[in-house]
């Protein structure tokens, strides 16, 4: 499968796994420790960018507890039209766009957010475009936080490959998190394993 198939597949995703499906679950324990992590960390008006929101519903969990500052970007168009319907008040007061990761943050400035965060985005980035992990720390100028699988789950592990293929449809490239930022410049804080993913917050040093 080629970068551009990756891609594709989630730009057109419809039902499982897509913006209407993650709406209907909401917020999760991956939001529960954002926020955990974020009241920790960072402050109220702190610049928040979500890669790969979806719909919005860890965007919506932070925006009930008191942060305001916030922007998503997903490549689903169909993302913030499920926005708008299930989470009116963010569609209203958020910055959000419709695109790839790898067209979209290189057009962000320099130091254009104090909080990067991801969950289950870059688990799908091809290694074509692994590139687009140094744009995140251009863009961050503090805390980074990824929630990726790493093999939690007892039909996601990684086994011996890179690579495995999920619902024998797409694509989860297994990556050492700590590793690919730690060579661009971030000091990772902590590691919380959940039932699904693992959470690892990150700084900039």
């Amino acid at each position: 499968m080629d970068p551009e198939d990756v891609r594709d597949g989630w730009a057109n995703r419809s039902g499982k796994y897509s913006p209407a499906y993650y709406a209907e679950i909401g917020p999760n324990e991956v939001s529960e420790t954002l926020v955990d992590v974020l009241n920790h960390y960072a402050t109220d008006d702190a610049r928040i960018l979500e890669v790969g929101c979806g719909s919005g519903r860890h965007l919506e969990h932070l925006r009930n507890h008191g942060f305001a500052n916030l922007t998503g970007i997903d490549i689903n168009d169909e993302s913030f039209d499920v926005m708008a319907e299930q989470y009116p008040r963010l569609a209203e007061t958020g910055q959000f766009q419709t695109g790839e990761m790898e067209e979209l943050l290189p057009e962000f400035e320099d130091d254009a957010f104090d909080v990067v965060y991801t969950v289950e985005a870059l688990q799908h980035v091809h290694p074509d475009d692994a590139w687009v992990f140094d744009e995140f720390a251009r863009i961050t100028t503090d805390l980074l936080v990824t929630a990726e699988n790493e093999g939690n789950s007892p039909d996601r592990g990684t086994g011996d490959s890179d690579v495995s293929i999920v619902n024998d449809e797409f694509p989860l490239f297994h990556r050492d998190w700590k590793a690919v930022f730690s060579e661009r410049g971030f000091a990772q804080l902590l590691r919380e394993p959940t039932s699904r993913d693992t959470i690892r917050a990150f700084r900039v040093v």
